[in-house]
């Protein structure tokens, strides 16, 4: 099932079933407990992010190729920060480049995003994707100045600005991707694909993090996990890419859609 999270012609935010011909019909219930698909067809005015998150994990340094660009040793375990669940972003809403605080090297990150759907702790590798109720895309947006240079070794500061964690365009339920480390994952940016890869890369696959993040852990329903991003990111790009006022930015996950951001100066 794709789920999406939409207000209606009333504007009230409602969950919905989105279905192959382009249209969606209303759920009814909460997704992160019991819900069941009306049938009831729906009027999506405005799309949003897919899930509201209890908490935003987020994993750096996770696939081979992109440690091997950063001229990073790969990570003994996951390394793990965290994003505020207020800095989400809907899809089509635009990446806000910070001017107040200023950053003239906001970069983009492509991350498959794992939704757990019921109170995880302990989990194993084995059965870790049985808390898992399903995937999204998401763009892991990064001030790399403010996290490499003026953060004081912490990331939180460069990955925590207002809209730089949008996700979509739809949450996938876990019985539609058996393998989530076997999916083609890019960033488009202006029309250019400059990551272009697949998530069997990552050093720590999702049951691995799984197993990591709720150890002697709870991990909330609706709790989002970030999993780390492939090569070809701008920091590592010669000369450097970094995203400008103007710009359209695209993550597309296989069996899963793409979400598209434009990007604007802070006013």
């Amino acid at each position: 099932m794709k789920i999406i999270r939409y207000l209606d012609d009333s504007g009230n935010e409602t969950y919905g079933c989105q279905h192959d011909d382009g249209s969606t019909t209303r759920i009814d219930g909460d997704i992160l407990g019991e819900f069941t698909d009306t049938g009831e067809t729906a009027t999506v005015s405005k799309l949003l992010a897919p899930i509201k998150p209890a908490a935003v994990l987020c994993i750096g340094l996770n696939y081979r190729k992109h440690a091997d660009e950063s001229n990073a040793a790969y990570p003994e375990h996951p390394i793990l920060f965290i994003k505020m669940p207020s800095v989400v972003q809907n899809p089509e809403d635009p990446i806000i480049l910070p001017t107040k605080l200023a950053s003239h090297e906001v970069d983009y990150e492509c991350e498959l995003a794992v939704v757990i759907g019921k109170t995880c702790k302990n989990a194993t590798k084995e059965n870790a994707l049985d808390y898992v109720l399903g995937y999204t895309c998401a763009n892991d947006v990064s001030a790399r100045d403010w996290q490499i240079k003026w953060g004081g070794s912490q990331w939180c500061r460069g990955k925590n600005f207002d809209t730089f964690c949008p996700l979509g365009p739809c949450l996938v339920t876990s019985d539609e991707i058996s393998d989530p480390n076997a999916l083609g994952i890019k960033t488009i940016l202006n029309g250019e694909a400059l990551q272009d890869w697949n998530t069997d890369d990552m050093i720590f696959d999702v049951p691995t993090l799984i197993e990591f993040l709720s150890g002697s852990t709870t991990l909330a329903p609706g709790t989002v996990i970030l999993t780390g991003t492939p090569q070809g990111v701008g920091a590592a790009r010669k000369p450097p890419v970094f995203l400008k006022d103007g710009d359209t930015c695209t993550i597309e996950i296989e069996n899963i859609g793409a979400l598209t951001n434009p990007v604007i100066n802070e006013a």
